[in-house]
């Protein structure tokens, strides 16, 4: 009799394990394709930039090397510290490249060529935090000895981008739930909820380049006035892309 009993339950606890199963994996499956609209929404403002960075270069050529080296070593010194002169922390004064190179007589010939003089090339990486002080900078620095200015750029601080990026997050998510919203109204469905929300951002320097750079050797320096910079305005965005579940 006892025997009977176990047999009969058995199947019947298979049978509600067997059951359970089903149901789990009918609800995954159920998660795993929900219907969604997929929008993205970008917001832009055009802002002044509060930092420049501007690089300038010692540029010295000596037949021999080590006169070249030393050359270079010297008037680099004087540029930085003429321009820590004007108020500029040591922090924001940085080497952005070093080199050191042979210029030869007839770089055509392929073998045995005589070594005309050796140049050597140290460039310095001026952070501002002022940027109207771009134009002095750029004078004091050429003319304690810089004779290459190689590049102004324009940027937003990490302060300045932030304070900014709440309010563009917002209009981007209204654009994005404003197309969403469009698109299910068409669709005759409605939007029950956020699957998800990617968020990005970024904003793009303006870039001045002055490869030529400058050397004051035609005009006395105290004859120039100083060097206009306008820094114009620069674009921060923020962008996001959500998937909403429609139902």
């Amino acid at each position: 009799m006892k025997s009977q009993v176990a047999t009969r339950v058995f199947p019947l606890a298979l049978l509600i394990v067997l059951i359970a199963a089903s149901l789990s994996g009918t609800v995954t499956a159920a998660e795993d394709n929900a219907r969604t609209i997929s929008t993205s929404g970008s917001a832009e403002v055009m802002v002044a930039p509060d930092r420049a960075l501007i690089t300038v270069s010692v540029v010295t050529e000596n037949a021999d090397v080590q006169a070249a080296q030393s050359d270079n070593a010297r008037t680099m010194d004087i540029v930085v510290g003429s321009i820590g002169g004007l108020g500029i922390d040591k922090k924001d004064l940085k080497t952005k490249g070093y080199s050191i190179y042979p210029v030869y007589e007839d770089a055509k010939v392929p073998f045995g060529q005589k070594v005309k003089y050796y140049r050597v090339m140290n460039s310095l990486q001026v952070t501002l935090r002022d940027i109207s002080r771009t134009g002095e900078v750029i004078d004091t620095a050429v003319k304690s000895g810089a004779n290459q200015v190689g590049s102004i750029e324009f940027s937003v601080s990490e302060e300045l981008e932030q304070s900014l990026r709440g309010e563009l997050l917002e209009k981007a998510v209204r654009k994005a739930y404003s197309d969403a919203s469009i698109v299910a109204g068409a669709a005759g469905v409605t939007i029950t909820g956020v699957k998800q929300i990617t968020v990005g951002s970024y904003y793009s320097p303006r870039l001045y380049k002055n490869a030529a750079g400058y050397t004051g050797s035609d005009v006395a320096y105290e004859q120039i006035a100083q060097t206009p910079i306008e820094a114009g305005e620069v674009k921060v965005t923020a962008e996001v892309n959500v998937d909403y579940l429609i139902g």
